[in-house]
């Protein structure tokens, strides 16, 4: 963002936009990211200039944060002047239409880009100690996807799959993560069809460094698995039912119970990149059709999530 334009309007009220954009504005490490992408970027040495990496990349991540589409953010730039402010794109300039923001994202997914930049945001992060390589809490979360048949296949997307949770039906695919157990910050993201269950991707989302790893019920017996690694020692959250039958007043059951309270109070750090994503940046539906666009963009939400989580350390720390 233009150091100029933030002090525009400065008699009004600042809204949580512009606030939540000028600290992502801070955060992101603009400059890691854009190096990574150029070699995959047109020089536009012929036909019409391409618009600059760096004012791509902001709408991009603008769309992530705001739950807009191809054509929503073309809409957007005409209707929010902050969003063209962001991308750095003058008033009365050409701007991006939804087919030049289409083709960046394509571009994105064809090099594995996304997974490229969660890598990248993880290192900062590393590098200044906010993200640890002890321990490791996974845990999945369902993502919904359209189940109208309304298309012109007639048919609901074949790489999503219902999934039963409680007694309750869900049709979309998964999102599997490991996240730091010291932090909560996303290490390592896989998606699946819905009906892929927790357990068979647990050991997948260990980075290879940790010495314990945390889960909850549903990853009973993964360290029995064939992929299971042999210096990963697993703590795994008792089954509800069998919880609930211990004697509270017996010492061991308590000692059982007390230890149960532990797990959890670390496996709850897993929780919060999944509130990021779903209620601060609407995430609570699939955007495309597949697996694999739809993966790509869950390796972006967390690298942007993982910014947001500790947004106030980097500020404080002049990042």
């Amino acid at each position: 963002m233009k150091q100029a334009t933030l002090n525009l309007n400065l008699n009004l009220k600042k809204t949580r936009k512009r606030e939540f954009l000028e600290q992502m504005e801070q955060v992101v490490p603009w400059v890691a990211l854009v190096e990574l992408i150029a070699p995959y970027y047109p020089e536009g040495r012929t036909g019409r200039p391409p618009f600059s990496l760096l004012t791509m990349l902001r709408i991009h991540f603008m769309q992530q944060w705001f739950t807009l589409s191809d054509p929503g953010m073309e809409e957007a730039f005409f209707d929010t002047p902050l969003y063209r402010e962001f991308a750095n794109l003058e008033e009365f300039s050409r701007l991006p239409d939804e087919s030049t923001i289409l083709r960046f994202r394509h571009r994105l997914e064809k090099h594995k880009l996304a997974e490229q930049m969660l890598l990248t945001v993880n290192e900062l992060l590393t590098q200044r100690g906010l993200l640890l390589k002890a321990g490791t809490a996974v845990d999945a979360t369902l993502i919904a996807a359209p189940t109208s048949t309304k298309n012109k296949d007639k048919k609901r997307d074949p790489d999503m799959h219902s999934s039963k949770k409680g007694n309750q039906w869900y049709f979309g695919m998964k999102a599997h993560i490991g996240v730091d157990a010291d932090s909560g910050l996303v290490h390592t993201v896989r998606g699946t069809s819905g009906h892929v269950s927790d357990v068979a991707e647990g050991n997948a989302l260990l980075h290879g460094q940790e010495t314990v790893a945390f889960g909850d019920a549903g990853y009973q017996g993964i360290e029995k698995r064939p992929d299971a690694q042999a210096d990963v020692t697993w703590h795994v959250a008792m089954r509800p039912g069998k919880r609930k039958a211990l004697d509270k007043e017996d010492e061991a059951d308590a000692m059982l119970d007390k230890a149960e309270k532990l797990k959890a109070g670390v496996r709850a750090k897993v929780e919060h990149p999944f509130r990021v994503i779903k209620r601060q940046f609407g995430f609570i539906k699939v955007r495309y059709r597949g697996l694999k666009k739809n993966t790509a963009q869950l390796f972006t939400l967390f690298a942007l999530s993982n910014l947001w989580m500790v947004r106030k350390k980097l500020m404080g720390a002049g990042a």
